[in-house]
């Protein structure tokens, strides 16, 4: 059961009835438009803008806003200083990769990581909450990649805190 959105429903022309260069111009001028009004583009900024909107508007959650652009690894920080980092996923098994600091591997990197699920119309499913320690235990490595990331299996998910 995905958790509430508050946005209105909005009637959408039926996709089905365009040809392949009208849904590609169509997509380019949805592109254009989201740019210009500074709107989210992709999977993970989405999910950051709906996690630090749910963590605001729900009492027991920390207020969140968001970190300073290109923040390695932080995508948000709490009014108490503790850093959050946010991975959304739509269909995937496995969330976005978390680089290790290059000179101390085992550094802590953020108190908490937020695994956030969306729903095929990219809004708000469930978030997961981890903090390091629970991190540590159920991240895996990416060889090719050179980073973490946690398996979305249901042993994995089992262990956050579920909102």
């Amino acid at each position: 059961m995905g958790i509430v959105s508050t946005v209105p429903s909005v009637d959408l022309p039926d996709l089905t009835a365009f040809d392949d260069v009208s849904l590609l111009r169509l997509r380019a001028q949805l592109h254009t438009e989201m740019k210009r009004r500074k709107l989210a583009l992709s999977v993970g900024q989405v999910a950051e803008k709906l996690a630090i909107s749910f963590f605001n508007s729900n009492t027991g959650c920390p207020n969140l806003s968001e970190a300073a652009v290109n923040t390695a690894n932080v995508d948000a920080l709490s009014r108490r200083g503790d850093r959050y980092s946010i991975k959304g996923v739509l269909d995937a098994k496995k969330t976005g990769t978390v680089y290790p600091d290059a000179v101390y591997p085992d550094r802590q990197l953020f108190e908490y990581l937020l695994v956030v699920k969306l729903t095929p119309d990219w809004a708000l499913d469930s978030i997961f909450e981890f903090d390091w320690e629970t991190f540590v235990r159920v991240r895996s490595w990416d060889k090719r990649m050179n980073a973490w990331y946690v398996g979305l299996s249901g042993k994995a998910l089992s262990q956050a805190k579920k909102y």
